[in-house]
């Protein structure tokens, strides 16, 4: 039998942009968008600066929103770390992975640096997408638990497949890129601890991994064929709590898209807390006031309680903005305030508000053994009033996912409200969002030189 990784190097060679699906290609168009403004109001920040200092200029490759020209790796790197910096990107509810961080950045300059067009791009990001939405299913929960970031290992191997797709590389050479790949996956979740910035950065990292393991296929690198199942192989050292189920890596690949039901987050924070807070927003539109409430009690699953809400105490105030983005108490209480989650709510004036965090320490969480997490993200609450009153919400699904998504309007609103925070004007966005409705027919991706500021 063929190793796994032969498996996807067949179908991965064989990737044609022209008979996609235009559900797949619209879910690619919606990731090039959604990634793009994203870059664009991370662009001044810190952490972005720091990575910016990293990397050298004078390259063929677009960093979005930042003048001159980067190598494919720099560019790679300082894309997927923006577009990953403020929980703001998709997400894959199976996995969790927010693929399109990590497929987008590193399919993008792969194509610049080889100077090709907009159906190599299509090809690239949604083969690339596909890749790691099934890996992401084949152990749940496993590389959580064993201390790794899904996004960051998977994105590992996704950005090399969608890279190798787009360079049309052959079946034995994908099959080494994948390999090599799988020894240059990273990624510690320690992040948790005091609220650090390299969840940031696993994008990013995962990124230029993928165009480098690709290109060192390329040139004859040899790679594990059975980087996947093998004794010593990516699921035994990354997941190694339970054995792994590749039947959702392989099933109806090439038939069935699963990448079409990735998510598009509404609020700039973890994904498992969304349906959260609007828990909360509903609560406040009941018309109760936060001074009138006990305490909240939200039914939770036990795989989210060490990222989301456990140490309590530390959630209870988040240490900095960042942290605040993986606290669900915190989510929860700026949402009934404010009625939103976006990059006003994760300021340090609005993390250390003490009207916030009032509200804050009131939420509480018990543990639902029958929640379907990873299968699909809920959302509940139960608050006690002060005059021994109870009001409950529920949300059965996240908003933006596969069983409530964000119409094709939210998320071009969602997109253009990015790139003014980031200082676009609204012209320029409108200008990237009329390219991203046409770029995977244009012969070259020389248009983008225009978004390079």
């Amino acid at each position: 039998m063929p190793a796994l990784a032969e498996q996807l190097a067949a179908w991965l060679a064989s990737s044609d942009a022209a008979t996609l699906p235009v559900e797949a290609r619209e879910t690619a168009r919606r990731l090039l968008l959604d990634v793009a403004g994203l870059c664009v109001a991370a662009r001044e920040t810190d952490y972005i600066a720091a990575t910016l200092a990293s990397v050298d200029g004078g390259g063929a490759c677009t960093v979005i929103g930042r003048g001159g020209g980067f190598d494919a790796f720099g560019a790679a790197l300082v894309n997927g770390t923006a577009a990953h910096g403020e929980d703001f990107d998709d997400t894959f509810e199976g996995g969790p992975v927010h693929a399109g961080a990590v497929v987008v950045p590193a399919v993008l300059a792969a194509c610049e640096r080889e100077r090709l067009g907009g159906d190599r791009l299509l090809a690239g990001i949604a083969t690339g997408t596909e890749v790691m939405c099934r890996l992401s299913l084949v152990a749940p929960k496993a590389t959580h638990a064993a201390g790794f970031h899904p996004t960051a290992v998977f994105g590992a191997l996704a950005a090399a497949a969608g890279v190798s797709a787009a360079l049309r590389l052959s079946p034995p050479a994908i099959t080494s890129a994948l390999g090599v790949a799988g020894s240059m996956a990273s990624g510690i979740i320690e992040y948790l601890a005091e609220g650090s910035s390299t969840k940031r950065m696993h994008a990013g990292w995962a990124a230029q991994a993928g165009i480098r393991a690709a290109l060192m296929a390329r040139g004859g690198f040899i790679g594990p064929r059975t980087v996947l199942e093998g004794q010593h192989g990516f699921y035994r050292a990354f997941a190694p709590s339970v054995k792994p189920n590749f039947e959702p890596l392989q099933s109806e690949l090439g038939c069935k898209w699963v990448m079409e039901q990735i998510a598009f987050k509404p609020y700039a924070c973890g994904t498992m807390t969304q349906p959260f807070v609007d828990c909360a927003i509903e609560l406040a539109g009941q018309g109760v006031a936060a001074d009138d409430i006990e305490t909240i009690i939200c039914e939770v699953a036990e795989g989210t309680v060490h990222r989301l809400w456990e140490p309590l105490a530390v959630k209870h105030r988040p240490p900095t903005p960042y942290a605040a983005k993986f606290s669900t108490p915190y989510c929860m209480a700026v949402g009934f305030f404010d009625r939103r989650a976006g990059f006003a709510q994760f300021t340090e004036a609005r993390v250390n508000d003490p009207e916030v965090l009032a509200l804050t320490s009131k939420i509480r969480y018990s543990i639902n053994p029958h929640d379907e997490y990873p299968r699909n993200f809920t959302g509940h609450l139960r608050a006690t009033l002060k005059d021994g009153s109870q009001r409950e919400v529920r949300r059965p699904h996240m908003r933006g996912g596969i069983h409530a998504p964000l119409s094709a309007e939210e998320l071009e609103a969602k997109f253009l409200d990015n790139v003014v925070y980031g200082g676009w004007s609204r012209a320029q966005g409108e200008r990237f969002r009329d390219l991203s409705r046409n770029v995977f027919s244009h012969p070259t991706l020389d248009a983008l030189m225009e978004f390079r500021s």
